[in-house]
């Protein structure tokens, strides 16, 4: 398929399907949010609904995009979230070493956690400094037995354990006590308020996978110790800031992932604009072109970005990480105060610097992130593909209710871009 002469910007918002909320008077945040720029696109285009993993699985972000970029991992071949994290910010992972995603928590006396995210902002300084004792005091009953401890953004770790004489497995439990490891994929559990941090079991009977799920206990049990005497916790604890008190981790994995190229599968030139680490791991794994544009909420940046790549690339792919973390808060007004906001300020901005009869945008979702769950699900979420040459299917808004009876349908997350390509091009 030649895709040469396409040019399309496609914008994936970060968690923003979600459920009718009582706080919006039985409204979803993008019903209920004013979105004049969103809904010019919606009148110019058609709408329909995905399911960006499978049926029943609430994704997490890593699996969720790389299928909305048209690769469908299965449970048996995906590398798991620790690695691509790693890759993205920059550790120095090789096959059989193994990677962990994790988060700072904060711990009561009896060891109840919490806040599975220790406050959400934290100090890079206190996030660096635990980090550094952790590596520097553990002790693991192998020899030539070593762990990096990567702080990225926030409340958020990732992790590298590597044996000099042994292969690591990832078929391991995940000690965060909120997720499943379900194939390697991260799976949101429903649970309730008494949580506490899981010991890491084998999920096979192999010695591989026993020796691995030691040294995460290892490291697990010695890293609470090593945080509790911190004084970095001391100081946060005068401050009447939240405890470093633990680390939950998540997403095992052990293998550098084999993908073709983005570029390679559609025959077209595809950069993107991302801004979290597993983001930054995606785009090095699919050799896509990473272009800087400001901060995690710099939308007008990114937009111009965005629409300056329109020279010299075919597509561009944008992530805007704002409405999941209102969906994580419970917070459905932010949520949509944060839609209104990426409508003025990436949206309206993006319009005012492309030409819709040459630059075709679609929008959709990795995932649905309800305000009522506090967590991802797996609800269907809608997707848009907008420009002037495209005939509208008597849509006028991106909405959960509208996407259902839109001309696309319900789609796989990784038919987006095959099915967006399609109807651009029979429109041309």
């Amino acid at each position: 398929m030649d895709n040469s002469s396409t040019h399309l910007i496609y914008v994936l918002l970060d968690g923003v399907g979600d459920l009718p909320h009582p706080d919006l008077n039985g409204k979803t945040p993008l019903e209920a949010a004013n979105t004049p720029n969103l809904d010019k696109l919606a009148r110019k285009g058609v709408i329909g609904e995905v399911i960006s993993v499978g049926k029943g699985i609430a994704p997490e972000s890593d699996i969720a995009v790389f299928n909305m970029l048209g690769y469908k991992f299965h449970h048996t071949d995906y590398a798991g979230r620790g690695v691509i994290e790693a890759i993205g910010v920059g550790v120095d992972f090789k096959d059989g070493d193994l990677a962990l995603r994790g988060n700072y928590a904060t711990l009561d006396d009896q060891g109840v956690i919490i806040d599975r995210r220790a406050g959400r902002h934290i100090e890079k300084e206190d996030a660096d400094g635990i980090a550094r004792e952790i590596e520097n005091k553990i002790k693991f009953s192998h020899p030539n037995t070593s762990v990096v401890v990567a702080p990225t953004i926030g409340h958020r770790v990732t992790v590298r354990i590597r044996s000099d004489s042994k292969r690591l497995s990832s078929k391991i439990t995940n000690t965060d006590p909120a997720y499943s490891n379900i194939g390697g994929m991260g799976v949101a559990k429903a649970v309730g308020d008494f949580l506490k941090i899981e010991k890491c079991n084998p999920l096979e009977e192999t010695e591989e996978s026993k020796f691995t799920a030691n040294l995460v206990n290892e490291l697990n049990e010695q890293a609470i110790n090593i945080m509790k005497e911190s004084q970095i916790n001391k100081k946060r604890k005068e401050q009447g800031k939240k405890l470093l008190s633990c680390i939950l981790l998540r997403d095992a994995g052990n293998k550098y992932p084999d993908v073709i190229p983005i570029n390679e599968k559609y025959s077209m030139k595809v950069s993107c604009i991302v801004d979290m680490p597993v983001e930054l791991g995606i785009s090095q794994v699919l050799k896509m072109k990473a272009y800087e544009a400001g901060g995690l909420t710099d939308y007008e940046e990114k937009a111009k970005v965005a629409a300056k790549a329109m020279e010299t690339q075919n597509a561009i792919y944008v992530h805007l990480k704002g409405p999941d973390e209102f969906g994580h808060d419970g917070d459905a007004i932010g949520k949509m105060k944060n839609i209104e906001e990426i409508d003025q300020r990436f949206f309206k901005t993006l319009l005012e610097n492309i030409d819709p009869n040459k630059v075709a945008i679609i929008i959709s979702a990795d995932h649905s992130t309800p305000c009522i769950n506090k967590g991802h699900s797996d609800d269907p979420v809608p997707v848009l593909v907008s420009a002037d040459f495209i005939k509208n299917d008597g849509t006028t808004r991106m909405t959960e209710e509208q996407a259902k009876k839109g001309s696309i349908g319900l789609i796989q997350g990784a038919e987006v871009i095959e099915t967006s390509l399609n109807l651009i091009k029979s429109q041309i």
